[in-house]
């Protein structure tokens, strides 16, 4: 089973509007809300590919009430802590030009929090075969947080795969993730460099990360990205798509490598079902959403070649 791990969740709203400006009224011609956070978004696509997933994290009040309901009415198994504070909400507002993010920071998480999710989160680990942490950290968390839980995490023989940034990654490194996804910006920030080429990243993520990651995947946008998997490095090409809404595509490339590891597939085969599943995310209107049928046809357009 895969179980992904959110530390600072949200309730994502989202409100369409024909013309968005600041200063004026705006009437919302439709809205949504969904259980958002990085995690959340890996947790649905994995549940949509059709494999077994445990949802937890840590949530508060009447928002992570509202998150515990929705995925339980979507039939995906949670165990999360419960928490005194508020889970945040995050507010995207989507215009005929251009999208406008409102992101709360979310509640604090006292000490005693944290070493009650440890506990939770070692009993969790005896039910799962891989774990994914995705997203920020909740204000009031160690920033070595994530690298306790791989640790945890590898003395089970359990591989985690990890999708966050700035400090948070790099103390995570040295435990030994069996993967991460920087996008080229995040690379830059932690390597404190400019990568110009496919040849100065390859460098940034051998400075980075000591060989001490054994799946490293750049994610480069529309340009695709690339993979050093065991010191070998892959240049992965996609094809064009009609993008609906890019938001969440990276959450949905973690979610396909999951379950491809999850599956035994070749590092290739991952790559290309990982990419695949990016892709579609950016084909729907949804955020954290695939369809089985058009990651299938993308994994045989997607170049996977050896640099």
């Amino acid at each position: 089973m895969i179980t992904t791990v959110t530390l600072n969740p949200s309730v994502d709203r989202r409100y369409f509007v024909n013309d968005f400006a600041t200063g004026k009224v705006t009437r919302v011609s439709e809205f949504e809300a969904t259980a958002g956070g990085k995690g959340l978004n890996v947790t649905r696509v994995v549940h949509l590919l059709g494999s077994p997933i445990l949802a937890t994290g840590l949530l508060g009040g009447k928002s992570g009430e509202f998150i515990e309901e929705s995925l339980t009415l979507s039939g995906i198994d949670h165990q999360f802590l419960r928490i005194n504070g508020e889970t945040r909400t995050c507010i995207a507002i989507l215009s005929q030009t251009e999208q406008t993010e409102i992101l709360e920071p979310g509640p604090s998480a006292a000490d005693e929090d944290v070493q009650r999710f440890l506990s939770l989160y070692d009993t969790v680990l005896d039910r799962s075969s891989i774990i994914v942490g995705s997203g920020s950290l909740m204000k009031g968390m160690p920033l070595t947080l994530y690298r306790n839980l791989i640790e945890r995490a590898r003395e089970k023989g359990i591989p985690f795969l990890l999708d966050t940034s700035g400090q948070s990654l790099v103390e995570a490194i040295s435990a030994g993730p069996s993967f991460i996804k920087p996008n080229l910006e995040e690379l830059e920030a932690i390597s404190g460099m400019p990568l110009k080429s496919d040849e100065d990243i390859v460098s940034s993520v051998d400075k980075v990360t000591q060989s001490q990651v054994e799946t490293v995947m750049v994610s480069l946008g529309g340009d695709g990205a690339l993979v050093i998997h065991k010191g070998e490095a892959f240049r992965i090409r996609i094809p064009k798509v009609s993008v609906k809404n890019p938001v969440g595509s990276g959450d949905s490339t973690v979610a396909g490598f999951a379950v491809g590891t999850l599956k035994g597939y070749s590092i290739q085969d991952r790559m290309r079902f990982a990419i695949a599943c990016g892709t579609a995310n950016a084909m729907e209107d949804a955020t954290g959403f695939v369809n089985k049928k058009t990651v299938v046809d993308l994994m045989g357009k997607i170049i996977v070649g050896s640099m």
